[in-house]
């Protein structure tokens, strides 16, 4: 396993129970600076709740959590941010009852508040369409929308690593590939990334590596190329 002092995120053995269900058994990995991963997998399998642990949102044990050299594990889960790492959780979670504007303004909550309206046109640049829609509730928008206000919202922490769960749930193909575009160009600019997708064609598009994992653990992992010509997780996860 990678030395915890390296740039960017280590995790090794992983576990998340709840109660007598085991959600994550022993899981590891790690996202190098500049780096992207990958984590596919079916309903049920632990992909949210190993997103969860690492910020601290449910209860875990690890052998060690790092990001940049500092353990996870010893900070509370409302410092996380302050280290580099911003949440795109599963289901957009924007608040309906505030404007886009407010709604990204909240991302910033742990940050310099300096030029933060440059970073505000910076994500309007990314994501045209919330400009039009500055001063309207969040709860207004389509669901596409609402995806692309929660990226933005994790974005106004000026993130080392932007974690993903599920940003294509729920969307229309086009809006997918408008997802994809930006989170592309987000890599390009050296935002290290942590994508969660049942999508799997999505998830290799962007990662330059991935893991599988199946009722907790992870059963195959590799090259995002590799593990997309590989036979088994073609039939199970490309339908090919």
């Amino acid at each position: 396993m990678t030395s915890p002092n390296i740039a960017g995120l280590t995790v090794q053995d992983l576990s998340v129970r709840y109660g007598r269900v085991q959600a994550v058994s022993g899981v590891s990995f790690s996202v190098a600076d500049g780096a992207s991963l990958g984590i596919i997998g079916a309903n049920g399998a632990g992909k949210s709740s190993t997103l969860k642990a690492i910020f601290r949102l449910v209860d875990s044990t690890a052998t060690s959590m790092h990001f940049n050299g500092t353990s996870l594990q010893a900070t509370q889960p409302h410092h996380v941010v302050s280290l580099g790492m911003s949440y795109v959780p599963e289901g957009r979670r924007v608040f309906a009852g505030l404007t886009v504007r407010k709604n990204l303004m909240l991302g910033a909550y742990r940050s310099n508040w300096r030029h933060l309206g440059d970073r505000i046109e910076r994500v309007y640049e990314l994501f045209p369409a919330l400009k039009r829609f500055d001063s309207a509730l969040a709860g207004a928008l389509s669901g596409g929308q609402q995806q692309m206000l929660a990226i933005g919202r994790a974005l106004l922490s000026e993130p080392k690593l932007l974690v993903l769960d599920e940003p294509s749930m729920g969307l229309a193909p086009v809006l997918i590939d408008d997802i994809a575009t930006t989170l592309r160009r987000l890599r390009s600019q050296g935002v290290s990334m942590l994508l969660v997708e049942q999508n799997a064609k999505l998830t290799f598009g962007l990662t330059d590596r991935c893991i599988v994992l199946e009722n907790g653990r992870v059963v195959k992992e590799g090259p995002s190329s590799v593990l997309r010509a590989d036979p088994a997780v073609r039939q199970i996860y490309l339908g090919l």
